[in-house]
């Protein structure tokens, strides 16, 4: 299953060359393998593989709460953007849903695909025309149409 999920990313970033956001969300639950493909795109095309929680936790240890949602956007563009080349693989972007931060995590990645071609990984689902993180009853819970960027989803054959 990782092989073929993994060309279907390579694939997916040459066709976001063309997109005016350079987006691509390889959206799966927990569990699905996204990591194990984004590992093997990353050994393949060597693009960076970064994990947004770990980056972001370490910059972020010593603000204060109000301090961590004002600079949140700063860090993030500072952690994409510091390693070379034209591909970013971001796994681990459950902090950027996290309520305390107030961030909109889809428009963060978009802006941030605008200067690179970024392929996220997204814990959640997709519903006919939208791509969810969490459930409805959840306090991070997102709902977001699908347009303006790639999917890459396990179930989905395209």
């Amino acid at each position: 299953m990782t092989e073929p999920l993994a060309d279907r990313i390579i694939e997916k970033i040459a066709q976001a060359a063309e997109l005016y956001h350079r987006l691509v969300i390889l959206i799966a639950p927990a569990g699905a393998g996204k990591t194990a493909a984004l590992q093997d795109v990353h050994e393949r095309t060597s693009a960076p593989l970064l994990n947004v929680n770990l980056e972001l936790s370490r910059r972020m240890l010593d603000l204060t709460e109000r301090q961590r949602a004002l600079q949140l956007p700063r860090l993030l563009s500072e952690i994409v953007m510091a390693p070379t080349g034209e591909v970013i693989l971001l796994d681990n972007v459950e902090v950027l849903f996290d309520v305390s931060l107030k961030q909109d995590p889809l428009r963060l990645l978009q802006g941030l695909s605008r200067n690179k071609t970024v392929v996220a990984a997204w814990s959640g689902a997709i519903d006919s025309e939208h791509m969810l993180y969490a459930t409805p009853d959840h306090p991070e819970y997102k709902r977001y149409p699908l347009r303006d960027f790639l999917v890459v989803n396990p179930e989905i054959i395209s």
